[in-house]
């Protein structure tokens, strides 16, 4: 059984400027390394799960995504943090491009990215988080039986500030960005 960190990509670890098409508008959030880093050292799975609903929307294509993933990696070695894997939905039923234009199983907040990770990595419920800046992550993360952490970084304060009263799911924690929620895992990791 293993301890994992399941992180949104858009507005958690990087800059959210919309659909990012291209790898020189990718950009790190200037604490994502260090977090990341951190997690690592505390002996935690990281994972990015990603809805890129861009690939359906023709917008990009599975390729021009691993140009950009394969920057992050590059980016976060860098600095000794690194990703164990990417799990990744391209679909979207207001889509334009086969065979992802549709309904899936895959798009947060379903949990069918979740199954592919726990089938593989056995993950201790319990001791492993969802973090991200949409309702969407904190959904899913309750769904799976995550601790979830909403992030205020990217869309999460207008996420929260505008929408929470409609929230059938909430969060365990609030923090401004990944690098404050990093340091609260550590503390909770500390404290048993």
């Amino acid at each position: 059984m293993n301890k994992a960190i399941l992180l949104d990509r858009d507005g958690t670890i990087n800059l959210d400027p919309g659909y990012i098409s291209e790898e020189e508008n990718f950009h790190l959030y200037p604490f994502a390394a260090q977090a990341i880093r951190k997690f690592n050292e505390m002996g935690f799975l990281v994972f990015v799960i990603t809805n890129q609903s861009g690939i359906a929307r023709g917008i990009f294509s599975w390729e021009k995504l691993t140009e950009i993933h394969q920057k992050m990696i590059n980016e976060l070695n860098k600095e000794n943090a690194k990703i164990d894997e990417f799990y990744i939905s391209p679909y979207h039923k207001d889509g334009i491009v086969e065979p992802y234009n549709i309904d899936h199983e895959n798009r947060k907040p379903n949990l069918g990215l979740f199954k592919l990770i726990n089938e593989k990595y056995l993950l201790k419920h319990k001791k492993s988080f969802m973090i991200g800046d949409r309702y969407s992550d904190i959904e899913f993360g309750v769904k799976a039986e995550l601790k979830t952490i909403l992030v205020l970084s990217g869309l999460g304060e207008n996420e929260f500030y505008e929408n929470r009263r409609k929230w059938q799911y909430k969060p365990d924690f609030i923090t401004s960005n990944l690098l404050s929620a990093a340091k609260l895992i550590d503390f909770l990791e500390n404290i048993k």
